[in-house]
């Protein structure tokens, strides 16, 4: 086998804009099928050519011939479909966040590995080169010794469509944090090679749907550096980090998303009273699929973002909406 051969879990929009065409321009996998709960599949199959087309997710798992399926279902159902998935041999690309809470992510990376298939969560920016070079900045000691790091990482929801909007649903897993904030918390964790000890959020609940909008967040790493980011549904489209260190900082302004910056990302160092830019060009959900499937045709090679780091990231995620519900500081063993 030299191609994987992907199926889609849902007809999410996520899928349709980003991970269908990342797919069909990686080269080492294609789509063959796409399923939904109804009809709706068939009409997205012609539309995208898309081969197969599915009424319900279970036929689309007891296809023989996908290896591997994406997920983007609602935060409340990806441990289900992730489960069954994996009991039918598929290799798994879950949409962020993995799960609810960490034990039932945990319990998915078990079952993944029970059945011998894969597992991913679908932090696609991390394979940007830009945050590569990141990481060479700061193992090479240029801005010092690293004391802070910044992110945000926001977009303001039209009000009008709030109401029908799943990221607004407290019961199937809305939430700013769970939304957009859970990648200022893996980014901390990736480019700081460090784990979260302590939490502290203060944060912005809607009245009328019970899920906080605007989240305020103070993070301690192991090794010392303090984090702290803003996550929110109320703000302008920002989605940025900043690195401090003893000597200089790392700005990088289209962190997150720099597909919609023609898949450009920049990083800015300034060191006294010396700036430079470097800017670097990387298709992040291509990427992501290449470096999955990938892993799927080679099973020693070994994951970028195995589950058992999805994992850390929802223990994290779990203490900051503890921290929101007791407003109190979370400590994180």
């Amino acid at each position: 086998m030299t191609t994987v051969k992907w199926g889609i879990l849902s007809t999410a929009n996520i899928g349709l804009t980003q991970l269908i065409p990342a797919i069909k321009g990686a080269k080492n996998a294609e789509v063959v099928a796409i399923a939904s709960r109804g009809e709706k599949a068939i009409e997205v199959a012609k539309s995208l050519q898309i081969p197969k087309a599915y009424t319900s997710y279970e036929e689309l798992l007891d296809d023989q011939e996908i290896d591997a399926v994406y997920i983007p279902l609602p935060n409340l159902l990806h441990k289900e479909w992730v489960i069954k998935a994996a009991q039918k041999g598929k290799h798994i690309l879950c949409e962020k966040p993995a799960s609810l809470t960490a034990a039932d992510t945990l319990d998915m990376v078990t079952v993944c590995k029970q059945y011998g298939v894969r597992f991913m969560e679908a932090f696609m920016y991390q394979f940007h080169p830009q945050h590569t070079r990141v990481k060479e900045i700061l193992k090479s000691g240029e801005i010092g010794e690293v004391k802070l790091m910044k992110s945000s990482f926001s977009y303001f929801m039209d009000p009008v469509s709030r109401e029908s909007n799943i990221r607004m649903d407290a019961n199937m897993g809305g939430g700013s944090i769970f939304d957009v904030g859970c990648y200022c918390i893996h980014s901390s964790r990736y480019l700081l090679d460090s784990e979260p000890v302590s939490v502290m959020v203060d944060a912005i609940v809607d009245d009328t749907y019970k899920v906080e909008t605007t989240s305020f967040v103070k993070m301690k790493m192991d090794n010392g550096v303090d984090v702290v980011f803003d996550s929110s549904f109320n703000m302008a489209s920002r989605q940025e980090y900043e690195i401090i260190g003893t000597e200089g900082t790392i700005k990088v302004p289209a962190a997150f998303r720099p597909d919609v910056n023609g898949n450009v990302g920049k990083v800015i160092i300034e060191k006294g009273s010396v700036k430079r830019e470097e800017s670097y060009i990387g298709e992040q959900y291509v990427l992501q699929v290449e470096h999955f499937s990938a892993a799927v045709l080679d099973e020693t090679l070994e994951l970028l973002y195995p589950g058992e780091k999805a994992v850390l990231n929802m223990k994290v995620i779990e203490a900051c909406y503890q921290s929101i519900k007791t407003d109190s500081i979370v400590q994180i063993s």
